[in-house]
Order: C-alpha cells, then sequence, then structure tokens
C-alpha cells in the first residue's frame, strides 16, 4: 500500500489550512482552491472519493466533534428552528432542486433527479461551523447553522436512500419513503440515547487519561456503527452521544479534559483541512466522466442547478421564520423576535461540502437490468459544481455581507461582566468550602499553604520550602497530599457553581468551557507543584 499520497494530502492541507490563518480569506475557501489548483498538476494522483471511507470513517469524528462543542441547552432552545432547516428544509430542497433538475435536462428521469436534490440538499457540517466561526456571527444564528448541519445529513441520507431505489427499480412508495425516515431518525435517537449514558460512565470510571481518550477516539464511530448496523441513522446517534457527552463534560476527571481538548482539536484540524482540500482535488475525476454533457449544456446546467439551490433556501427561510410566529402567540411570548437579516444570513451560509460528494460518488453505477445509472456522471458533475460553487459564492461573499447589514455581534462587555460575576460566586463558594475543610483538623495545614489556597497569585511563591512539613498524625497524609485534596475540593466547589450558572442560562457552553479550562490548569498547576 501506498501511504506517499495520503501523507502529502494531509500534509499539504495542514499547510495550506496554516498559511490561511494569516490571510482574510477562510481557511476553507482556499484549501479548495489549492486542491483545484494541484489537480491537474503532473504527476499528482487521482483523490477519488470513496463513500465507504468518507461516511464511516471522516463523517463520524467530524460530527463528534463539532457537535461536543455545541451547546445542548442553546440547541434545545433553537429546537423548532434547526428542525425546521435539518429536517423540512433538506426535504422541500430534495424535491425542488430535483424537479428543477427533471425539467432542466432532457432525458434525466424524475427518480434520478430527486438522487441529485437529495445529494445536494444537505449544507455541511464542517462548512458551516468554519465559516461561521471566522466570521463572527451572532449566537443565536450560530447556533441554528450548527444545529441544523448535525442533523440534515441524516435526513439526507434518508431521503437519497429512498430516491435510489426508486431509481434502480426497487419497489418504494411515499408510504415506505416516510416509514424509511421515520426507523432511520428514531433508530439513530435511540442507539444515542441508549449508549450515551454507559459510555458516559465508563469515562468517569477509567483512571487512566490515556484510557480515557482512546475510548473518547472510538466513541464517534461505535455510536455510528452500531446505528448502522440495524439501519438506523449513524448520524442522529453520533451526535445525541456527542451532545450528552459535551453536556456532561465537567464530571470527567480533569487531566482527561486538558489531553482530550488537545486531542481533539489537532484530529477536526487535520481531518477539516483534508476535506476541503479532497473537494478541490475531485474536479478530474468528476471532469473525465461527464460524456454526452460535455460542454456549454454542462456549464447551463450547473449554473442552473447552482441557483436553484440558492433560491431554494430563501424560499424556505423566509416563511419558516416569520409565518409560525404569525400564526402562534406562544411562539411570540418563548422565542426572540427574528430579524431580516438573521434569516438573510441564514438563508445564505448553505454551503456544501464533502458529505454531498461522498453520497454522489456512492450512487450505484447500474439499475436493475444491468443498465447504466441514468445522468449518473451528470449528477457527479452537478453536485461537485454546486460544492464548489456555494462554497466560492457564498464562503467569500458573506463575511462582507455580515458587516454590510451590520448584524449586532457578541457583547463582549456583557460576557466580560458575566464571567466576573460567576468567577466571583465560585470563588465565593470556594472559599468558604475551604473554610469548611480546614476546621477539621484531619485538614490542617501550615498558614502558607492555606493562604496560597486562596490567593492563586501567590500560590507558587516559596513553593518548595512551605510545603515542607511532618505527615498528618491523623490521616497519614503529606502534606502535599493534602494540599493536592484541598486545592481539588476549592476547584471542585467552584467547578459546581459555573455548571449551575449554565444551567440557569446565566453564561452560556462557550463561557462555561473557558472558566473550567482555566479551573484544569489551576488543578494541574497544583498537582505539579506537589510532585
Amino acid at each position: 500500500m501506498n501511504v506517499m499520497p495520503l501523507l502529502l494530502l494531509v500534509a499539504g492541507s495542514a499547510a495550506v489550512a496554516a498559511a490561511g490563518r494569516r490571510t482574510p480569506v477562510p481557511a476553507p475557501l482556499l484549501l479548495v482552491a489549492a486542491g483545484l489548483a494541484v489537480s491537474y498538476i503532473p504527476g499528482v494522483p487521482d483523490y477519488t472519493l470513496d463513500p465507504h471511507v468518507v461516511l464511516p470513517l471522516l463523517l463520524p469524528p467530524l460530527l463528534h466533534t463539532a457537535a461536543t462543542d455545541s451547546s445542548y441547552l442553546d440547541l434545545r432552545a433553537q429546537l423548532r428552528p434547526v428542525a425546521l432547516l435539518s429536517v423540512g428544509y433538506v426535504l422541500f430542497a430534495t424535491v425542488a432542486v430535483g424537479w428543477a433538475a427533471y425539467l432542466l435536462v432532457p432525458g434525466l428521469p424524475l427518480t434520478a433527479a430527486l438522487v441529485l436534490g437529495a445529494v445536494v440538499a444537505p449544507p455541511d457540517a464542517v462548512a458551516a461551523t468554519a465559516i461561521a466561526r471566522r466570521v463572527g456571527l451572532p449566537s443565536r444564528i450560530t447556533t441554528i447553522l450548527q444545529g441544523e448541519s448535525l442533523v440534515n445529513d441524516a435526513t439526507a441520507i434518508t431521503a437519497y436512500r429512498v430516491a435510489v431505489a426508486a431509481a434502480v427499480g426497487e419497489a418504494t412508495s411515499w408510504a415506505g419513503g416516510i416509514g424509511e425516515f421515520l426507523i432511520a431518525a428514531v433508530g439513530g435517537i435511540g442507539i444515542g440515547l441508549v449508549l450515551m449514558v454507559p459510555i458516559h460512565w465508563l469515562r468517569t470510571h477509567l483512571k487512566e487519561a490515556l484510557l480515557q481518550n482512546t475510548l473518547s477516539l472510538l466513541i464517534p464511530f461505535v455510536a455510528y456503527g452500531v446505528a448502522e448496523q440495524v439501519h438506523a441513522s449513524g448520524v442522529l446517534a453520533v451526535v445525541v452521544v456527542a451532545l450528552y457527552l459535551g453536556h456532561r463534560a465537567w464530571e470527567v476527571d480533569f487531566a482527561t479534559r486538558l489531553q482530550e481538548d488537545a486531542v481533539w482539536k489537532m484530529v477536526a484540524f487535520v481531518l477539516e483541512s483534508s476535506v476541503f482540500a479532497l473537494i478541490g482535488l475531485q474536479l478530474p475525476v468528476v471532469l473525465r466522466g461527464l460524456g454526452e454533457y460535455e460542454g456549454a449544456d454542462a456549464a447551463w446546467y450547473a449554473v442552473a442547478v447552482f441557483l436553484v439551490v440558492v433560491v431554494t433556501r430563501f424560499v424556505w427561510v423566509y416563511p419558516a421564520t416569520f409565518l409560525p410566529r404569525l400564526l402562534s402567540a406562544r411562539i411570540r411570548e418563548r422565542e426572540e423576535n427574528p430579524t431580516w437579516k438573521g434569516a438573510f444570513i441564514i438563508s445564505w451560509a448553505g454551503m456544501r461540502g464533502v458529505v454531498s460528494l461522498a453520497i454522489a460518488f456512492s450512487i450505484p453505477q447500474t439499475i436493475h437490468g444491468g443498465e447504466d445509472f441514468p445522468g449518473r456522471n451528470l449528477i457527479l458533475f452537478l453536485t461537485f459544481t454546486t460544492v464548489i460553487g456555494t462554497l466560492v459564492v457564498q464562503g467569500l461573499t458573506l463575511p462582507p455581507l455580515i458587516g454590510l447589514l451590520r448584524l449586532p455581534g457578541r457583547d463582549a462587555q456583557a460576557e466580560t461582566l458575566a464571567e466576573a460575576n460567576a468567577q466571583a460566586q465560585a470563588s465565593r463558594a470556594a472559599e468558604q468550602r475551604l473554610d469548611e475543610l480546614l476546621t477539621d483538623e484531619r485538614n490542617a495545614l501550615p498558614e502558607p499553604l492555606a493562604d496560597r489556597l486562596r490567593t492563586v497569585l501567590e500560590r507558587r511563591r516559596n513553593a518548595v520550602w512551605e510545603r515542607l512539613g511532618q505527615p498528618n498524625p491523623i490521616t497519614g497524609e503529606t502534606v502535599d497530599d493534602t494540599y493536592r485534596r484541598l486545592a481539588r475540593e476549592m476547584i471542585g466547589a467552584e467547578r459546581e457553581v459555573f455548571v449551575k450558572l449554565r444551567d440557569l442560562r446565566y453564561i452560556d457552553d462557550e463561557m462555561l468551557r473557558t472558566l473550567l479550562r482555566r479551573l484544569d490548569l489551576e488543578e494541574a498547576a497544583a498537582y505539579r507543584e506537589t510532585t
């Protein structure tokens, strides 16, 4: 097996992504452009997307890291708009794009056109998250886009399977299609619910951080594989498990969290970079198979399908945003009032990605009877051009569009004030816990060490000399052991306050992760100072 092409892909993608951080252009767009340019360099090997690799091996970890970085509470608060986009919009886009392609392309059967519609229907989780993170979208819009992109792949894959079954001649019906969708959705969610608690229990009971992180890397593949084995949605299983683990991550040992954060950032960086480069590298593979659709006709079909994809999202998003509020007083009371600007950004932020290409490459070569799948090569080409078009056109114009519309960003001053208040409450709780512990003679500490527990800034001053002392005559603990234990008790008290404030929605999950990481580093520092 020649591993050099894989190494070149990973190394080249990482280099381009790193360079992209120093430019105003989002890294995903640079990676796609680099892939397009490199694809025609003589001697560059073909990097054909294999759906048997992308879907079970690349999609689960990408979904897992996106879901764990999301907020379960925020997603629950935006459940209605997320569901309308991730389910309603995907099905609407499947039918709308499919019908348009059926009318545009002579001789293309409706069933094959619906396959195209299902393939290009879902915006990509990686693209949406990467662009949203770079341009600094308001938190509500970011939550909706992230939530949509986490779930919509399950809807699209199910719609694709139903459309392919009809195209190849397998008996199917609307009732059968709806039934298959419900089985996949309910089954995927059910598998996730069954797996999430024992997996979390195992994570909290493993004592070795290395074993815990090994388990962490296996979790998305286990969830996806188990669900797919019973013909349920592996996508939904991964998302359910990851959301639960992310919400309960504070219960895991601090060393695991620190290592896990670094490991998953590395994994996400490598996979995201490689995935976007792979998109650009598909151009020669796609063009070679066009056949009868080459030339001006293919270009016209590509432009038309791209425009239909873009317009279809606007046609769905605006009514789905404002009609429910007009029809329901309860929605008006419970949800904040959306603006036309926010709806415009959600409509425009519909970049497609590698999942669409992977699904397209999984279209069977033939139908029942041995005939070629109608329009397969054209579907591959139109999927590729739609992915490139949305990434380039929408990805490049999204940042200036946000500036032009003057969308209110995150209130840095308010967030800083909330963080300061949260830290103050947590510190008071930690001091109270320390005072309670110090009243017990089993926790006796030299006064300098007790002061160092109260004042983090002075904790490292004269650390070695101050920790010298006799073992505790009651517990047998050394001063080092007592110091570490009390430090963990204090930090645990702060951690509980932060989580409670997150659950009360006083701070969001992003701020919680920042505060918890700070505590994790403090706990690691306390351990290092006494070893």
